[in-house]
């Protein structure tokens, strides 16, 4: 599973979840700050131009997005590349009311 999948995966009371609810961590459970603050940006783009469930994959919903936004191509290859990220767990940090995908850095 990759971040775009799990996305699509994960539902907070039968909702998407919320740019602001959600957190990349690496295997430690250390958040990344950089990639968290990537993913809100792309699932706020998401959000406002793309209907998640109608997207299958990564590919599509990069080039949706090259359709309907102004955004340069080398952002949208840093989302792509976000997007694809082997995921590892899923946590739901309930006291943080966080969802932390983990994924490996080093990959």
């Amino acid at each position: 599973m990759n971040v775009f999948q799990a996305l699509k995966f994960i539902t907070i009371n039968h909702q998407n979840v919320s740019p602001d609810s959600v957190a990349l961590t690496d295997l430690n459970g250390k958040p990344n700050a950089v990639m968290t603050d990537l993913l809100h940006d792309i699932l706020t783009k998401i959000y406002l131009f793309v209907d998640l469930d109608s997207i299958e994959d990564v590919g599509e919903m990069i080039a949706k997005l090259a359709r309907v936004t102004p955004l340069p191509q080398d952002v949208l290859d840093e989302y792509e590349k976000a997007l694809e990220q082997a995921v590892y767990q899923v946590n739901f940090a309930t006291k943080k009311n966080l969802v932390e995908i983990v994924y490996d850095d080093f990959v």
